[in-house]
């Protein structure tokens, strides 16, 4: 049976023999078995999608890919198990092989994305499957679900609980706490290489190593705390992940290229082979949504968007949660298909008002999903006093970001419009009776009801 000192990817970390250079500066070290899963064509699909898609458009240069945060994931997914490993209540109940199955877990776990996932899993619509059901396809397919059993011993199904997170108690749950939790190994990849690759410092304001090295297992023993020395490097993160949510992937232009994404996805998905489509990399997945969207309006959305020139739309109106007015009460985490209806009466209403004609695909109201971000718990280990607290209850960092819902404060309702008809817009000033009465009328007519909304 394997030691956990004799696992080829831990080993490799201090033997330097195999590497892959990321930034920045990083070597993440290539044992053949790893090589052999990164070089099928499943994995080399992440090299044709971008981490963060859109928003390359306001942040030129955030075009690195999943194949690259894969990397960074996996690498990190080693620090901490040699970390852990060390562990003595980590170590009674989590097996060598377990560990494994994590290393592989870290290193496939974006496999089931596509291009834009996010964006597209947001709109909450039936015939749009989570992309954990493509995990799943790739695991299965040869030769990943032949390297996994040749290689590793492991079935997909054994790899695919940790990623899509079915449920689980013990050393599942634990597992599944180090690859997707409060203080995970995917998340301190993203908030780093994010922030580095758009050019700003808000992601990387937390000590990564000092947090890896507080890791600890909280008192169930079911998932990861951290000791009273990675309070401030975690304290750091939170504010690291507020910080990038309310000035890259929030941004307002960000979301604006958002919305057109998603209104074009929404009208020709009918038209769309989403299995193909689902499959594909970018400049494929792009292809298909301008080939269907022919001479359209929706090509007019499109050709902003990916075009010869960068045409966003405009935002005209903003609503925060703790304006006094309720528009945003009135709108946040209603299903996409609302949304859409909503701008149809809002365009209705603007044509009125201008007396000038406002199509509806010249209005676009992007609004926070009906899911909300997860909030952020996690427990502090005092050793002298042998004790857990909350970090909530020690940090009035954490306490003030993180206690208190995350997405209300940094995600907004706006409402963008095409840049033909932004400026007569505006002219009118506020946008908040005329949003009032779109929302009546959408729920009067119940219209987001129908397909052809």
């Amino acid at each position: 049976m394997t030691r956990w000192e004799e696992i080829p990817e831990l080993m490799a970390l201090d033997s330097r023999r195999q590497l892959i250079r990321i930034p920045p500066e990083l070597d993440v070290p290539i044992t053949d078995r790893v090589r052999r899963l990164i070089d099928t064509a499943a994995f080399r699909r992440l090299a044709r999608i971008t981490q963060l898609g859109l928003v390359s458009l306001v942040y030129p240069a955030a075009n690195h890919t999943r194949f690259e945060h894969s990397l960074g994931v996996y690498r990190l997914a080693l620090l901490v198990l040699k970390h852990l490993s060390h562990d003595p209540r980590f170590r009674a109940q989590v097996t060598p092989h377990e560990g494994e199955k994590l290393i592989v877990a870290a290193l496939l776990h974006d496999l089931g994305h596509w291009p834009f996932c996010h964006a597209i899993e947001d709109l909450g619509l039936p015939d749009v499957p989570p992309h954990e059901a493509f995990v799943a396809r790739f695991l299965r397919d040869e030769p990943v679900a032949l390297l996994l059993e040749r290689d590793w011993g492991l079935q997909p199904d054994d790899v695919l609980n940790l990623v899509a997170k079915h449920r689980a108690d013990g050393v599942s749950s634990l597992l599944q706490n180090i690859l997707s939790g409060p203080l995970d190994v995917d998340k301190m990849d993203y908030l780093f290489r994010d922030s580095l690759h758009a050019g700003v410092p808000y992601g990387r304001f937390f000590d990564q190593q000092r947090l890896v090295g507080s890791l600890c297992l909280n008192e169930r023993g079911d998932g990861l705390a951290i000791t009273e020395k990675g309070k401030t490097a975690a304290e750091l993160m939170v504010f690291a992940r507020y910080v990038m949510f309310s000035e890259v992937y929030w941004h307002h232009a960000v979301r604006s290229a958002t919305a057109m994404l998603q209104r074009s996805f929404f009208e020709l998905k009918d038209r769309l082979d989403l299995e193909a489509l689902f499959s594909a990399g970018e400049w494929e997945f792009i292809e298909s949504l301008r080939q269907s969207a022919g001479q359209s309006k929706t090509a007019e959305i499109l050709n902003g968007l990916f075009g010869p020139v960068r045409t966003l739309y405009k935002r005209i109106a903003q609503f925060h949660y703790f304006d006094g007015d309720d528009v945003y009460r009135r709108i946040a985490g209603r299903p996409y298909r609302w949304l859409v209806a909503c701008a149809h009466h809002l365009a209705e209403l603007l044509s009125r008002k201008l007396g000038i004609p406002v199509s509806s695909h010249q209005v676009l109201v992007d609004a926070p999903p009906v899911h909300k971000e997860i909030e952020f718990r996690v427990d502090v280990f005092f050793p002298k006093e042998a004790t857990y607290r909350p970090l909530s209850e020690v940090s009035p960092v954490v306490r003030a970001l993180a206690q208190e819902q995350f997405d209300h404060y940094v995600k907004r309702v706006r409402v963008f419009a095409a840049p033909s008809i932004a400026g007569e817009i505006k002219s009118l000033g506020s946008l908040t009776e005329l949003m009032h009465q779109a929302a009546e009328a959408t729920d009067a007519s119940q219209d987001y009801l129908s397909n052809t909304a």
